[in-house]
């Protein structure tokens, strides 16, 4: 009994060894460049997030991923941006990316970005950067992107860290390289500063050269002014030396009268050229500035023109190829109407064809066993046949004239000649002779009439001539 309990304490032991070391393998450390994601039963939401730090992850219930924290460098080469001026711009620009490391921001990139791919973020936040350059270049001067950069910088930023941060991302640094336009106005824009720079130097040195002769004219006149003083103290007592000091002096006076009016004379030449220059490149900068917009312009009709142009041939062309299409659709429709139409036709006509064919097979063989029946002679099988219809052809003559209806018969006599009958007589005799007789139908048929049958013809000829002297007499 001792023996089973020492056996059970052991397993005991061991079991619970075993559960300790199942255990610590469980807790999960999270690096410093890693965002510990814990996810399934956490009673925190859909995933708990943890970076810096460590957490067991209950088997069964719950698992772990890590999310990256490593920067990602997005190259945007940005062209044909539209600014506020209705002038397109290239901005190419560097952006710095990564996974946030903010409360909440944090849980918006373990819902939306684990699992996938660096290639897919990075895809991912590239739309989204190139979107909110878009927008921002759209609200600005040319003037404000080009010379206010922190401005321009400061709202991108804004922007982009805005709309990354919903999918759990952040904004590390933000490099413009360098701003153009298709119009060439920025290029103008610098010649018109270069221009401007260029005559206030040339304002300040005329400035400075003017300040020079005047400095230089006023230390002459002191010099001939103190000469003077000195030689008129030293003759005091003589004419001849007051004289002199008195005409020096006033040469000095003239001399300085003739240096200033030279000083001002220069002064006004200075002023008036550096003037003229000043106004001069203002109006070239202007001019340079007017036909940049002028070239702008005209590039930015063709733009339009070309793709009004496009845009029409496209139709066109659609509609081109829908009629063509739907042309022959209906023209194979038509052909398959007509096959239809020709394959019935043509099994009507050669069903017709085969009845056809089985009749005069039909009424060949009759024939043949016709002509055998009558000792191989044809012409008294051709009889046979006649005498067969016979009833038929003298109902057909009597047919000709049985329906002729006559109301009235008004007989002129004007007188009768020998050997000749009345008018009613013959009228009647007329248009009995107008029924063909049988002899004339066998002879048209190249036959002979049978004996018996011609002399019923003579004996009716016979009745008539009889008729006709009756009505003579």
């Amino acid at each position: 009994m001792a023996q089973f309990a020492t056996i059970l304490l052991a397993g005991l032991a061991g079991l619970f060894i075993l559960m300790l070391f199942y255990l610590v393998s469980r807790y999960k450390r999270c690096p410093s460049d890693k965002i510990l994601v814990i996810y399934g039963r956490t009673g925190q939401g859909s995933a708990r997030c943890i970076h810096g730090g460590a957490s067991i992850v209950w088997p069964v219930i719950q698992d772990y991923e890590y999310l990256d924290l490593t920067p990602i460098s997005i190259d945007v080469d940005l062209k044909g941006a539209l600014s506020k001026q209705n002038i397109r711009v290239d901005v190419p620009s560097q952006f710095t990316v990564g996974v946030s490391k903010k409360e909440g921001i944090m849980q918006n990139a373990a819902e939306r970005l684990l699992g996938i791919q660096r290639n897919d973020v990075q895809r991912l936040a590239y739309n989204i950067i190139v979107g909110q350059m878009r927008l921002v270049i759209a609200t600005m001067d040319i003037e404000e992107i080009n010379v206010d950069r922190d401005k321009f910088l400061s709202n991108v930023s804004t922007n982009v860290e805005g709309e990354l941060s919903k999918i759990g991302l952040q904004l590390i640094n933000v490099n413009v390289t360098d701003i153009q336009d298709e119009s060439g106005y920025i290029n103008a824009l610098g010649k018109e500063a270069a221009a401007k720079a260029i005559n206030d130097a040339k304002m300040s040195v005329a400035e400075k050269t003017r300040d020079g002769s005047i400095g230089e004219a006023n230390a002459r006149r002191d010099q001939t002014i103190s000469v003077s003083s000195a030689e008129a103290s030293g003759k005091v007592g003589e004419a001849e030396a007051a004289a002199k000091a008195i005409e020096g002096e006033n040469l000095a006076k003239i001399k300085i009268a003739e240096s200033d009016a030279l000083r001002r004379q220069r002064e006004a030449e200075y002023l008036r050229l550096a003037t003229a220059a000043e106004k001069t490149q203002a109006a070239k900068a202007l001019e340079e500035a007017y036909l940049a917009e002028q070239v702008a312009e005209e590039a930015r009709a063709k733009k339009e023109m070309a793709t009004r142009q496009a845009d029409t041939i496209v139709q066109a062309e659609i509609a081109k190829q829908k009629q063509i299409i739907d042309a022959e659709a209906e023209a194979e429709q038509i052909r398959a109407l007509a096959r239809g139409e020709a394959d019935s036709i043509f099994l009507r006509k050669e069903a017709e064809a085969k009845g056809l064919y089985e009749v005069l097979n039909k009424q060949a063989a009759g024939f043949d066993q016709l002509v055998k029946s009558a000792g191989g002679n044809s012409k008294d099988a051709v009889l046979m046949l006649i005498a067969d219809k016979l009833e038929t052809l003298v109902a057909t003559q009597v047919d000709a004239i049985k329906n002729i209806k006559i109301d009235k018969v008004t007989v002129w006599e004007g007188g009768n000649k020998e050997g000749e009958g009345n008018s009613t007589s013959k009228f009647l005799s007329g248009l009995y002779k107008s029924v063909p007789p049988l002899n004339d139908l066998f002879n048209m048929a190249g036959m002979d009439l049978p004996q018996y049958m011609g002399s019923q013809q003579g004996e009716t000829a016979e009745k008539a001539e009889i008729i006709e002297l009756k009505e003579k007499k």
